[in-house]
């Protein structure tokens, strides 16, 4: 049987600092942010010791308590709260009555050259936050080594971004705040080849995979949805490539165009490592 809710008033001390992790300058200064929802609670209860406070229901800590398990296991404090404490902490419209605090997650930008990569997204002056957490899921999807969040890009630990990842946030490498061009050179120097997405690229998608150039360690570098890449960080590339458009589309999406730039490397990758 569940117990009755332990935090009554949203005027409590501890979820005053949850609800204060919402802002960019409070989750810095902590180093936490916030995961809400069942997936991204179980993710982030299962990657060591990241989880650090749940906020429950008590329909949700019945409903998900396989979850609220697994985070007692994982050293987390689990608070159970009525409904009005889980909304003045999150940040949807309608919560789904499980919000953890967790521990920042990056990594040092050397620690993934170190693992000498395969696959890499390189979020550049991307700015949308759920741009940029959909992108981190499809480079998790795709089964890249790692993705690193430019100095110009959005807030890795956004709650929109962390929504949008749906937990990826807690499965892959993400260095965060650097500068495009040391990412470049850094990536280059580890034997990665770098191809900058755009869609007035000179090279198409169709042609490099028949060409047979994208089974080697290969980065992606997204820009901006409005307005893509600058030619200052185009001309740092080995090719700017655009992804064909068979039909009558405008254009895609930032992650639907990652989607496929991202699955096309790995899908060569993977045929070059059977060869």
């Amino acid at each position: 049987m569940v117990a009755a809710p332990e935090l009554i008033s949203p005027k409590s001390p501890r979820v005053s600092a949850a609800r204060r992790l919402a802002k960019r300058n409070f989750r810095g200064k902590e180093r936490l942010f916030l995961a809400e929802g069942p997936q991204a609670v179980r993710e982030a209860a299962g990657h060591g010791q990241t989880l650090v406070e749940l906020f429950a229901t008590v329909d949700a800590a019945g409903r998900y308590a396989d979850i609220v398990g697994e985070a007692r296991a994982a050293g987390a404090r689990v608070h159970l709260a009525e409904e009005d404490v889980i909304a003045d902490i999150s940040t949807t419209v309608t919560p789904q009555g499980l919000v953890g605090v967790c521990r920042f997650l990056d990594v040092p930008f050397e620690d993934i050259l170190a693992a000498r990569p395969r696959l890499v997204a390189v979020l550049s002056n991307v700015r949308d936050p759920g741009n940029a957490g959909t992108v981190l899921r499809c480079a998790d999807a795709a089964g890249a080594d790692a993705v690193i969040l430019t100095d110009a890009s959005v807030d890795l630990y956004n709650p929109k971004s962390v929504r949008a990842s749906v937990g990826s946030h807690f499965h892959l490498p993400v260095a965060v705040g650097v500068p495009v061009e040391q990412a470049v050179q850094g990536l280059k120097g580890a034997g990665v080849r770098i191809l900058a997405a755009d869609g007035a690229g000179a090279d198409d998608l169709d042609a490099e995979l028949d060409k047979g150039t994208m089974g080697t360690p290969t980065a992606w570098i997204f820009g901006n949805e409005a307005w893509g890449l600058p030619e200052e960080t185009r001309a740092l590339a080995d090719a700017v490539v655009r992804v064909p458009i068979h039909g009558r589309a405008e254009s895609l999406n930032l992650a639907t165009a990652a989607a496929v730039c991202l699955y096309a490397s790995a899908r060569a990758q993977r045929a070059s490592s059977t060869r």
